[in-house]
């Protein structure tokens, strides 16, 4: 399974890119306008796209077909490495049909049920991104509803891939990877988590310690 950081943060990503673990990255306007209300987007998705490579996808903002399509072009006029980020809404299909036939990739984003995701295949999407945190947060399992896309997707042989979005905890990652999503979109302080462990720095800790007892010892004898 693919790993993405779900950010706009330029330091997040920097670091995150330095691990060598990440393939792509995510962001919406919310993502960007939290870390600068009055940042350049295009800058920023290039300034992004060269920190990480691989999938970026940028979303657009109109809600009818033609606006989405039209966003599309002009998205890819400056960034043509785009993946488009478009709302799962009847509109927004229409638009993932539009730009699939002519080889656009898309991104279905806001996805909460199979339907949803099955029609999201059907037009033509790239990927589709499943939100497991916030159907969560409406008191529903996000692991059983991405269990059924995904026996649904590998029961049909289905060509889009599910990314697992809405990442909250180390555990929808684990889940995610086990129920068979492609792609786990993750916030850089969940990743981060969800690398550490207690043991792993105790044993770091006792290396140093041992190695430097060592040297003590070394520096004794020749002394």
């Amino acid at each position: 399974m693919q790993i993405y950081l779900d950010t706009a943060n330029i330091s997040h990503i920097r670091e995150a890119a330095a691990w060598g673990i990440l393939s792509g990255v995510t962001t919406n306007p919310s993502l960007l306008a939290k870390e600068d209300p009055n940042v350049d987007v295009k800058e920023r998705i290039r300034e992004i796209h060269s920190l990480v490579g691989g999938h970026l996808s940028v979303e657009v903002i109109s809600t009818e077909t033609d606006g989405m399509v039209r966003e599309a072009h002009e998205i890819l006029e400056w960034f043509p490495e785009a993946t488009i980020k478009i709302p799962m809404i009847p509109t927004g299909l229409g638009a993932v049909k539009r730009l699939s036939d002519e080889n656009i990739p898309t991104n279905v984003t806001l996805i909460f049920n199979p339907v949803q995701a099955l029609a999201a295949n059907n037009a033509g999407a790239t990927y589709v991104s499943v939100f497991l945190g916030r159907i969560d947060d409406i008191g529903m399992s996000s692991s059983a509803i991405l269990e059924e896309i995904t026996g649904i997707w590998y029961t049909h042989n289905l060509e889009s891939q599910i990314i697992a979005a809405s990442i909250r905890t180390p555990l929808h990652i684990i889940e995610s990877a086990k129920l068979g999503a492609h792609i786990a979109t993750v916030p850089y302080n969940t990743l981060k988590q969800s690398l550490q462990h207690p043991l792993t720095d105790k044993g770091v800790q006792l290396f140093l310690d041992d190695y430097a007892k060592m040297q003590t010892e070394i520096a004794k004898l020749k002394g």
